[in-house]
């Protein structure tokens, strides 16, 4: 999973879009961008909706560098909350759509 993940990384590559499915209870999404923090991270977008019964959510994280973000994703899937994890491209249809609430 991550594996194929990192393999999608390429050097000219700038930035990506994180989909994280994590358990959706308080304080998961202070785990998840303190983590980031901590690094000196920046998260140019965060978007998180819960699943089905609300038991888990699913958060896309836009990041804008590719530096150490093959460490950051290896330490975001050790985080006990986070369920999966999988790169996209920095363009991300989400962030698409949630751009033309804020236009």
């Amino acid at each position: 999973m991550l594996n194929d993940a990192l393999a999608e990384l390429s050097a000219e590559e700038r930035g990506a879009t994180l989909e994280l499915t994590v358990n959706n209870h308080p304080g998961v999404m202070s785990h998840i961008c303190g983590l980031f923090s901590r690094r000196a991270y920046n998260l140019e977008g965060i978007v998180c909706l819960p699943q089905g019964d609300g038991a888990t959510s699913r958060m896309w994280l836009r990041v804008n560098e590719n530096a150490k973000l093959q460490q950051v994703m290896r330490q975001v899937e050790k985080l006990p909350d986070v369920l999966a994890l999988v790169h996209h491209p920095a363009e991300h249809e989400i962030f698409s759509l949630v751009g033309r609430f804020t236009a």
